[in-house]
């Protein structure tokens, strides 16, 4: 007995002084601030309890499909041009409302052939139909369609999570929200800027170097009707100016560029964009390297058009127009006149984290002050504190002697939960806490049961040693069973909860194990301890 009593003490030590390291790490002092530090510095706090930005995002599918049917576009004309197939023009007639439709007209009856083999080796996601007049219809198929819009939230989110780490949001939530609506939750504790963040999430930093093919222009309008019958042609897009230093009062531009890019932000190279400083102003720009491939193709492009101008585009406006003087390879600098060291961070960031596959939309914003948070966590442990109390006194009281044992097995229960909170690094949020209330509860649960078992076999006049024997081993499936069933519930919440829910399943079910430790393997070797130092016969105080 005392031989089996010391390994079980030692093992009761050893968790306690691991879940406390876990709960304060290695404190720098010992008063009440020292430890309140450590203890904060180990355990991390959600949005209810530290405050910060709440937003729920709304990808912009039909973003993606575009851009798909834009790059199907051009190597359809390239395969086209290099099988020398003649055609009249390749078109998207409805791009709003239909990105996946492609309309090609003017391809001859004896060119069908090579047009759907081109359509089956090329373009193999999308189905080919005939139309009137020689005119073919290429419609995406839907399960690729319903892929690249899944693919476009998850890439989404691993954006966001890219330039929202690079700001140092600590402990930030950032998952899929809803059922097949394409959104967003994203949960920013302790924001002090949401409007910033706000700006670099929704970015969608699209590099892109375009040909400039007429401008500037005063307004759309007069674009316009400079060109050929006032129709734009095929291969262009009118694109605003709206360069890095541009204020209000400046007047508004308009440029004529074509559709393709020489550039886009695929051809960056991972980790490439950096701040650096003008040579003749000292003013802060943007350097970019492009990678090999995208190398090649700017070469080719700058050295086919040398004299003419390039529009260096982000989010679908011109942000720089400038002259090709000579052929220019893997690099290129973004500059301009209102360019702040702020804002060339910000844009080097959001290069370097990647390229949003389609744009984002707001649906919901709620911001949480600290105030707030510091009024539920007062709350919350206040209640947690008078709700751990009364159950500590009803336990002394009503089982008096055994209730000590009770109140240890429950003491150390919110020991090893908050040290595992500090050691996996979860956050802590107000339904967290709650978890930790229930897990007291189901805490004192276990231990009436056993009680309450030991009381009937002592009833039934079993000695002590036979009834402590008998109480926990007939409790034991008791205890499994209520224990299971809660975890399976937890489990459930966890995987189809948000944020806050999942913190309550997370802290409600290591609770269960850890309860599961202390109801029955602790209070089990105090029992045992208790009676190897009692007399043979000696009452039980239970």
């Amino acid at each position: 007995m005392n031989k089996n009593l010391g390994w079980k003490l030692g093992l009761v030590f050893a968790t306690l002084l691991f879940f406390l390291f876990g709960i304060f790490g290695i404190p720098k002092g010992f008063s009440g601030r020292s430890l309140l530090t450590s203890l904060q510095d180990r355990i991390h706090l959600g949005l209810d309890l530290k405050g910060g930005t709440h937003l729920i995002l709304q990808v912009q599918v039909n973003d993606a499909v575009n851009g798909d049917s834009d790059r199907a576009v051009d190597r359809l004309k390239e395969e086209l041009r290099t099988r020398k197939i003649n055609y009249n023009e390749i078109t998207k007639p409805d791009p709003a409302n239909n990105p996946d439709q492609i309309v090609l007209k003017g391809v001859s009856p004896e060119s069908s052939s090579d047009l759907r083999n081109i359509v089956n080796d090329r373009l193999p996601e999308y189905d080919l139909r005939s139309g009137a007049e020689n005119t073919w219809i290429l419609t995406m198929k839907p399960q690729y369609m319903a892929d690249l819009k899944n693919r476009a939230v998850t890439q989404a989110i691993e954006t966001i999570r890219n330039r929202i780490d690079q700001l140092g949001v600590s402990e930030p939530i950032i998952q899929e929200h809803g059922l097949g609506q394409y959104q967003i939750l994203v949960q920013l504790p302790g924001v002090d800027d949401p409007a910033r963040v706000k700006e670099i999430m929704q970015s969608t930093a699209m590099l892109e170097i375009k040909q400039v093919l007429g401008g500037p222009y005063a307004s759309e309008q007069e674009a316009i009707t400079q060109q050929p019958n006032g129709i734009l042609p095929p291969d262009s897009m009118l694109l605003k100016f709206n360069g890095i230093g541009r204020t209000s009062d400046t007047a508004e531009q308009w440029y004529l560029v074509t559709r393709s890019s020489a550039v886009a932000g695929g051809d960056l190279r991972a980790g490439g964009a950096s701040v650096g400083r003008d040579a003749n102003t000292n003013a802060p720009d943007v350097n970019f390297t492009l990678t090999n491939e995208g190398g090649r193709k700017f070469a080719a492009f700058t050295g086919a058009h040398v004299n003419d101008r390039l529009a260096v585009v982000l989010d679908n406006k011109v942000r720089e127009v400038a002259t090709i003087n000579e052929q220019i390879h893997d690099q290129g600098r973004i500059s301009g006149g209102g360019m702040t060291e702020q804002t060339a961070k910000d844009l080097a960031l959001v290069l370097n984290s990647g390229a949003l596959p389609a744009g984002i939309k707001y649906l919901e914003e709620r911001t949480v002050g600290p105030s707030l948070g510091t009024d539920s966590i007062r709350a919350g442990v206040q209640a947690a504190i008078i709700g751990m109390l009364a159950v500590l006194v009803f336990m002394l009281v009503y089982y008096r002697g055994a209730g000590i044992n009770a109140d240890v097995a429950l003491i150390l229960n919110l020991i090893i939960l908050l040290g595992f909170l500090g050691y996996s690094g979860a956050t802590l949020t107000l339904p967290g806490i709650a978890g930790v209330i229930l897990t007291v509860g189901m805490g004192v649960d276990s231990n009436v049961l056993i009680f309450e078992r030991i009381r009937e076999e002592l009833r039934n006049g079993k000695t002590p040693p036979s009834a402590v024997e008998q109480g926990f081993s007939h409790a034991w499936v008791t205890i499994v069973d209520t224990h299971v069933t809660t975890i399976v519930s937890a489990f459930i919440l966890f995987m189809f909860g948000t944020g806050p829910v999942r913190g309550f399943a997370v802290t409600l079910t290591f609770g269960l194990f850890a309860n599961l430790f202390t109801a029955v393997f602790v209070s089990r070797m105090i029992f045992d301890w208790i009676l190897s130092r009692k007399q043979r016969g000696e009452a039980l105080s239970i």
